[in-house]
């Protein structure tokens, strides 16, 4: 929509049993960023069917401008029985700018594979003149830690091209390097050209303790490459951490999102406890 910035997001509420589902709404803001100009009253985008791959909730969605439209990259994921839950990637797509959203399918657009056997999910897609560009994760093992407690998961950042956005050519490789050890978990990658290379900002975090330790949790990482493809990593020219203490995002910031908005930069993330208390925006500056 060209009078504003619409920020897609997940909520959270428990259902009969007591348990939790995820739903999208939005918020739209005027183009600087200043003002909050409404808020989704309304179904953005249904739950998925019994048994389908985001029956239980839908996480981060990437839109596209694709032509006379708007495609979506969704991230579902449903309940298991010996692990917490699985994850794929889901194609919806929009007729009246964003504010609705249809499935393409019941079933996923990308899922589980010989070399990525579970969590699929964070899709991030650019659409350029030679095609259509992801980065997304998938999940490496389930681990752990304790002997009484739940294992926990652990997942990398991957590639993927994709000629008409629907069928991918992916190889299930890690392309950014770890930083803290092998079990480092890689989160939502958002890319974009600016000056003569492309950049890449990203979460990461250690595998265990993340939810009780705060040195554990969640920090923003960012890697630049000139092909889009091979990368290099330097999380210390991130240009954003931590703030001081008892602030909103002092403990952790996740699930960062770059966008361009009357030529300026930005980027969206969460902050302590994955979000609950909201998001938070950064300006870039050169």
């Amino acid at each position: 929509m060209a009078d504003r910035v619409r920020v897609y997001f997940s909520t959270r509420e428990r259902d009969s049993v007591g348990k939790y589902l995820s739903h999208i709404a939005y918020a739209d803001f005027d183009k600087g960023m200043k003002k909050l100009l409404g808020v989704s009253q309304h179904t953005v985008l249904p739950l998925g069917e019994l048994g389908c791959f985001d029956e239980h909730g839908i996480f981060p969605i990437n839109v596209v401008r694709d032509h006379d439209r708007v495609i979506g990259y969704t991230t579902g994921w449903n309940r298991k029985v010996s692990v917490s839950a699985d994850a794929s990637i889901g194609l919806v797509y929009s007729e009246d700018e964003g504010h609705t959203f249809k499935r393409v399918g019941t079933g996923p657009v990308m899922t589980a594979s010989l070399s990525e056997p579970f969590l699929v999910a964070d899709a991030f897609v650019l659409r350029r003149t030679d095609g259509y560009h992801m980065w997304y994760i998938f999940g490496t093992k389930w681990k752990k830690f304790e002997e009484n407690e739940a294992p926990d998961r652990v997942y990398k950042i991957a590639y993927a091209y994709s000629e008409d956005g629907r069928e991918w050519q992916r190889t299930g490789e890690q392309i950014i390097a770890n930083s803290l050890n092998e079990d480092e978990c890689q989160a939502l990658p958002t890319v974009f050209h600016h000056g003569d290379r492309y950049h890449m900002y990203f979460c990461y975090r250690q595998a265990y303790g993340f939810r009780t330790d705060p040195s554990a949790g969640y920090r923003i990482g960012y890697a630049w490459s000139d092909d889009m493809v091979r990368w290099t990593r330097d999380d210390t020219a991130a240009g954003i951490g931590v703030s001081g203490t008892g602030e909103w995002d002092s403990d952790m910031q996740c699930y960062p999102h770059v966008f361009e908005s009357d030529g300026k930069l930005f980027i969206l993330y969460n902050g302590n406890n994955f979000g609950r208390f909201g998001f938070g925006l950064a300006q870039l500056v050169d």
